[in-house]
């Protein structure tokens, strides 16, 4: 399985990185055949004061791509978010293909 994170209008510290990629490596005890995950993060209205911190995951299954995005203020709330609802997006794509 191939992992990608990718941030944009800010730099990601290890700590953060690490932790995403020891979950993202447990997607493949629900569904042996993701081939790739994609994680976005990235800062939302930089020009405010407030910034809304946004985590997207796609997930590439054979003949079949999965999609989630997040948004809260912290990058960890927006992952665990996005992360959950990935989970229940591949039982869902399991079950249905094995109907």
């Amino acid at each position: 399985m191939n992992v990608q994170i990718r941030t944009t209008r800010f730099d990601a510290d290890s700590r953060l990185i690490g932790w995403i990629k020891r979950r993202v490596e447990k997607l493949p005890s629900y569904y042996p055949g993701i081939t790739t995950v994609g994680v976005f993060l990235r800062v939302d209205n930089p020009a405010h004061q407030i910034k809304d911190k946004v985590a997207e995951i796609r997930v590439h299954l054979p003949h079949r791509e999965l999609f989630t995005r997040h948004l809260s203020k912290s990058f960890q709330q927006s992952f665990v978010r996005a992360y959950d609802s990935m989970v229940e997006s591949i039982a869902r794509t399991k079950g249905r293909q094995f109907r």
